[in-house]
């Protein structure tokens, strides 16, 4: 078990930060997603790998005004 943003999600070995995106539908053009407190970077999103037991936020940028 993985928690995104403070809620279970069943972990799946060679998890990474953008299948579980997909998983949870979270297509917003900007996202910010942090793994146990540290920073990813888009451009890391396919080849960072997502562990049993992580923490993530995937945190959707908004603009206002």
């Amino acid at each position: 078990m993985i928690q995104v943003n403070g809620k279970s999600m069943t972990w799946v070995e060679g998890m990474t930060v953008s299948s579980m995106l997909k998983e949870k539908n979270y297509v917003f053009a900007k996202i910010v997603v942090k793994i146990n407190g540290k920073y990813v970077p888009p451009q890391q999103y396919e080849d960072t790998i997502i562990r049993d037991g992580d923490e993530v936020q995937a945190i959707h940028m908004l603009a206002g005004g």
